[in-house]
């Protein structure tokens, strides 16, 4: 592989955030007496929020009117700020830096809002990307391919030219179908569901000597 860019999800891979995200669902959801596992947080993850809450809405038998998809969504806002922490993935920073200086652009690509990207990744290390695609600013999230095709436009290669790191399903999708060597973190789900990846790695250290040995943590 002689890739020009690293393009990176953000929960479950730089950062280790999935667990609060499906806290705010549960608990938001729960007043309306929609359940949800986390299995159907995590391997939906990368989505339009608006869609995966139309999706376990109609599965409970509720209408998703506008008035209750803003009701649900701004409760779970709330939430996941009240009880997220921040833990960076071990390695992630010093490997992102490390890229950076032999030369590679960096992209960040996330089914998760602009706003709460600020929340949930820090200053010192967006600006460690070249470009970021956040979920409110593409018209269809993953699956579908245009978050990373908007993101291999914006830094100006070919998506052939691209690696991605994801750790979900739809992430997964959304690589191959625009065309990129896709490696897949077990941060989320079992191997099994990451099938569609190119690579399955178990942390974001193995995965450093893959795309550059002179990287390795």
């Amino acid at each position: 592989m002689h890739p020009k860019a690293i393009i990176f999800d953000m929960d479950g891979v730089i950062v280790d955030s999935m667990p609060y995200h499906f806290l705010s669902w549960y608990e938001a959801l729960r007043p309306w007496g929609v359940r949800v596992s986390c299995f159907d947080v995590y391997s939906k993850e990368g989505e339009n929020w608006e869609k995966t809450l139309v999706r376990l809405l109609k599965r409970a038998k509720i209408k998703p009117t506008a008035k209750i998809l803003k009701k649900i969504f701004s409760s779970r806002q709330k939430i996941f700020k009240r009880y997220f922490q921040r833990f960076i993935f071990k390695g992630a920073q010093d490997f992102l830096q490390c890229l950076r200086k032999k030369g590679y652009l960096l992209g960040l690509v996330t089914g998760t809002p602009a706003q709460e990207i600020k929340r949930i990744l820090p200053r010192h290390m967006r600006s460690l990307f070249d470009m970021i695609v956040s979920g409110n600013e593409v018209k269809n999230g993953k699956p579908h391919p245009e978050p990373y095709l908007k993101a291999a436009k914006g830094l100006r290669v070919k998506p052939a030219e691209c690696i991605v790191v994801e750790n979900a399903p739809f992430g997964i999708k959304s690589a191959k179908r625009a065309g990129m060597f896709c490696i897949a973190l077990t941060t989320s789900l079992p191997r099994e569901y990451l099938k569609g990846a190119d690579l399955i790695v178990n942390t974001l250290e193995e995965i450093t000597g893959v795309i550059d040995k002179s990287c390795k943590l």
